[in-house]
């Protein structure tokens, strides 16, 4: 339903929203919406990493609750914590209650409010301990909810880059890529990431295959809700916003997951 028309937009998708050595070429409209409709690729690789790193622990014996740390933590590491970042950002700036402008100031700021500290707080023990008890299922299952958390932490950007989001600064990552979707290249990435999500569940059953799709569509209308608020709160997006949508996404796949 959508198509990839050069390398530029996986090299955007790499280079902005990992770590990895890839370098952006071009930083134009073109390659950012290549880019957006990669991001649930680069969120595979930072899952399979994640799940790869919380089974070596596993496998010597670390036990469930440290390889749960692992597998949050190698995601913060390989995007330089800035999802995390823009999370906190995001809660200081809608829990101020200043208007738009007080509150888009204070996300820019450097340092990290009450607000923000909380919600890191609540978010990632909430992450930790979802991924203990998949762990303590099964390795598997620890490893599809940390492989289907990361990729759908990055659709959720591939929707809100879509046409008709505004950005709520004229610069930054967040006005780089506002709009730069199309709705049905945006829908078709969804349909894509979903239907693998539940075809990986299938392999634990029919239960954990409708309860995988479930945790994505849950993420999905999280981070959805969460979009809105934000665009009427701030009047658009930034680069914090999309920050707080992959981790709202990430938390609630993992935590959906979690039910048995």
């Amino acid at each position: 339903m959508f198509r990839i028309p050069s390398p530029h937009g996986p090299r955007f998708a790499f280079g902005t929203l990992t770590v990895l050595p890839v370098r952006v070429r071009r930083w134009d409209r073109e390659a950012a919406r290549g880019g957006m409709l990669c991001a649930p690729l680069a969120g595979l690789v930072v899952g399979v990493a994640a799940a790869a790193v919380g089974l070596l622990l596993l496998l010597v014996g670390a036990g469930a609750p440290l390889a749960a740390v692992a597998t949050v933590a190698v995601p913060a590491a390989l995007t330089r914590g800035l999802h995390l970042d823009g999370l906190a950002d995001t809660a200081d700036g809608l829990g101020s209650g200043k208007p738009a402008e007080d509150a888009l100031r204070i996300m820019k700021q450097s340092d990290i409010g009450p607000f923000g500290v909380i919600t890191l707080v609540f978010v990632l023990l909430a992450q930790v301990a979802a991924l203990t008890r998949a762990y303590d299922g099964s390795w598997a299952r620890g490893a599809l909810a940390a492989v289907v958390s990361a990729t759908v932490a990055r659709l959720v950007l591939t929707l809100a880059a879509r046409t008709g989001v505004p950005a709520a600064r004229p610069e930054g990552l967040g006005a780089a890529v506002a709009g730069v979707v199309p709705v049905p290249g945006a829908i078709g990435a969804a349909l894509v990431v979903a239907a693998a999500a539940a075809a990986a569940g299938a392999f634990f059953g029919a239960h954990a295959c409708v309860l995988t799709a479930l945790a994505v569509v849950a993420a999905l209308a999280a981070a959805e809700l969460l979009l809105r608020h934000c665009t009427r709160r701030f009047g658009g997006v930034t680069g914090d916003v999309f920050g707080a949508l992959a981790e709202t996404a990430a938390t609630t796949v993992l935590v959906v997951l979690a039910l048995r």
